[in-house]
C-alpha cells in the first residue's frame, strides 16, 4: 500500500462527505478508473484515480467504485486474483481497505448494480471505466463538459466544495511545494554542468521520485521557452540561453505543485535578457499584490496585461498607451496566455468539467485574442489556490505572421524587437493562496528576482 490515510485526513474526507451530502440530496456514483496498459495487458502504466474520487475518498484505489449517499460511504472493489500475490506482494483485503477509508461497507463490483439506483456521477477520462459507468447507470454518458440533470448538478456541487480548500489540502500542497522548490533549486545547481536539457530535467524530477511523489504534469525543461508546452529535451545547452524551466510535484494524495523560473544557463542575464525578465516580473509582481477575496481573477489578467505592453513600450518594443495597446490585444503577440489557472487535486484544478469551474454561471471565454485562453474568469474567494505565470515570448508563427506585421505595424517596432533576439521565452510562475488577509505565496522560498537568480549562479560554480 503506497497510501496512508492519518486521522486528520480521514476526519476531512468525512467533513467533505457531509458537506456534500448537504448540496445533494441524490445519491453519488464516483469511479476511481483504471490502470491502463502500454501495449500489452502485463504492461501497465501509473495508475493515477479521479480527482473527484480522490476528493472524498483520499486514496487512490484502482477499479474502486464508491457510493456516497447522505454522507456514508460504501466501497465497492474486486479483490485481486491468487497469483497477484506472487507478482505484486500482499495487499490489504477489501474490508481493510474499507476501514482505512472509512466507508461503511465493502462489496465485490458485481453487486454495484445493486446500488445504481437515481445516482449521479462524474464521467472518468478512461474509457473502459466510462463504458463501466454507462452499463451499470444503465444511460449513456457524455463528456463531463456536456453533463445535465443529475449529474450536471453534482458537478456544480463538487466545484462549490472544490474551490475553497480546506486544511487538509492546504497541508499536502504545501508538501508538494517544498519538493518542486527543491527541484528548481536542484536543477539550478546542475544546470552549469548539463550538456543538455534533458540532464537538468533528470537532476529535478529525481528529486520528485525520491520523496516518493510525481512530476505532477509532463516537465517543461527547454531553451526553447517560447513552445508554450515543450516536452522535448535534447537541445545542448549554451552559454547566452535562457532555460525555462516549468516543473511541478504532485503528492501520492494527488495534491499539486506549479512552479515555473527561467534563469540563464551562463548564470548572467545578458543586458536584453534582464530588461524583458524585469519586465515579467514587474507584471508577476503587480498581480501577486492584487489578489485579495471579491477581485475578479480576469481583472488581475488584465493588470498583468497592461503591465506587460506598459514594460515593452519603455523598452521601445510597443508605441501607444499601455491600455489602448491591450484593447487592441497587441500585448497578446508576447503574451498570449492568461494569468494563470485555478490548482488544486490537478495541475489545471477541474478542468475535465471544462470551464464550469474556472468560469462563474453565466460566463463564457471570449472571442478575443489576448482573452481567449484565460483559464479562470471568477471573484477569487478565500481559500483557493491560484497560479500567477506572466511571461514574454517570441513565436515565430505570430510575430513572422505577414497578417500579424500588418495589423500592428504601427504598434510594434519591429527593428527594436530585434535587438532582444537572445529572448524566446520568459515565464516566472508561482503559487498563491487567497486568504481572507490577501495573498500567501506558497512557494516564496523560491527567489525570482533576477539578481537572486544571478547569485544562485555564483554559488553553484
Amino acid at each position: 500500500m503506497s497510501w496512508v490515510i492519518s486521522s486528520s485526513l480521514l476526519a476531512a474526507l468525512r467533513d467533505r462527505r457531509q458537506r456534500l451530502a448537504r448540496l445533494v440530496p441524490f445519491p453519488v456514483l464516483l469511479w476511481a478508473g483504471d490502470r491502463p496498459s502500454r501495449n500489452f495487458p502485463a504492461n501497465p502504466l501509473p495508475f493515477r484515480a479521479s480527482s473527484h474520487f480522490l476528493y472524498f475518498v483520499g486514496a487512490p484505489l484502482a477499479g474502486a467504485v464508491v457510493h456516497l449517499a447522505e454522507g456514508r460511504l460504501t466501497l465497492f472493489l474486486d479483490e485481486p486474483p491468487p497469483e497477484s500475490e506472487l507478482w505484486h506482494g500482499p495487499t490489504l483485503s477489501r474490508e481493510a481497505i474499507a476501514a482505512q477509508i472509512g466507508a461503511e461497507a465493502a462489496f465485490p463490483l458485481e453487486k454495484l448494480a445493486d446500488w445504481s439506483a437515481e445516482a449521479a456521477t462524474i464521467p472518468v477520462q478512461s474509457v473502459t471505466a466510462r463504458q463501466h459507468q454507462a452499463a451499470i447507470l444503465g444511460r449513456s454518458l457524455p463528456g463531463a463538459r456536456d453533463l445535465a440533470g443529475r449529474d450536471r448538478a453534482l458537478a456544480e456541487a463538487v466545484v462549490q466544495l472544490r474551490l475553497a480548500h480546506d486544511e487538509a489540502a492546504i497541508a499536502e500542497i504545501r508538501q508538494a511545494v517544498a519538493v518542486t522548490v527543491a527541484a528548481h533549486q536542484v536543477g539550478m545547481a546542475a544546470t552549469p554542468q548539463a550538456a543538455t536539457e534533458a540532464v537538468v530535467r533528470a537532476a529535478m524530477e529525481s528529486v520528485i521520485l525520491a520523496h516518493q511523489m510525481t512530476p505532477a504534469y509532463p516537465s517543461i525543461v527547454t531553451i526553447q521557452g517560447e513552445v508554450l508546452h515543450n516536452e522535448a529535451y535534447h537541445h545542448p545547452l549554451r552559454a547566452g540561453d535562457l532555460l525555462l524551466v516549468d516543473v511541478g510535484a504532485e503528492t501520492p494524495g494527488g495534491w499539486a505543485a506549479d512552479v515555473t523560473r527561467t534563469w540563464p544557463v551562463s548564470g548572467r542575464f545578458s543586458p536584453t535578457q534582464r530588461s524583458l525578465y524585469d519586465v515579467v516580473l514587474a507584471a508577476h509582481d503587480a498581480c501577486i499584490a492584487a489578489i485579495a477575496p471579491g477581485v475578479e481573477y480576469r481583472e488581475i489578467h488584465l493588470l498583468g496585461a497592461r503591465a506587460i505592453a506598459a514594460g515593452l513600450v519603455d523598452l521601445g518594443i510597443l508605441r501607444g498607451d499601455p491600455d489602448s495597446l491591450v484593447e487592441q490585444d497587441a500585448h497578446a503577440l508576447f503574451f498570449p496566455h492568461g494569468i494563470g489557472h485555478l490548482l488544486g487535486l490537478d495541475v489545471h484544478d477541474m478542468e475535465d468539467l471544462g470551464d464550469l469551474a474556472g468560469y462563474a454561471p453565466g460566463r463564457q471565454r471570449s472571442d478575443c485574442f489576448g482573452l481567449g485562453f484565460l483559464r479562470c474568469d471568477r471573484p477569487l474567494q478565500a481559500g483557493m489556490v491560484v497560479t500567477i505565470e506572466p511571461g514574454f515570448y517570441q513565436v515565430p508563427a505570430l510575430l513572422q505572421s505577414p497578417v500579424t506585421r500588418e495589423k500592428y505595424a504601427s504598434l510594434v517596432n519591429w527593428d527594436r524587437l530585434a535587438d532582444f533576439a537572445d529572448v524566446r521565452g520568459i515565464r516566472i510562475e508561482d503559487d498563491v493562496w487567497v486568504t481572507p488577509s490577501g495573498p500567501e505565496v506558497l512557494t516564496a522560498a523560491l527567489p525570482t528576482e533576477a539578481a537572486a537568480l544571478e547569485a544562485l549562479g555564483d554559488r553553484r560554480t
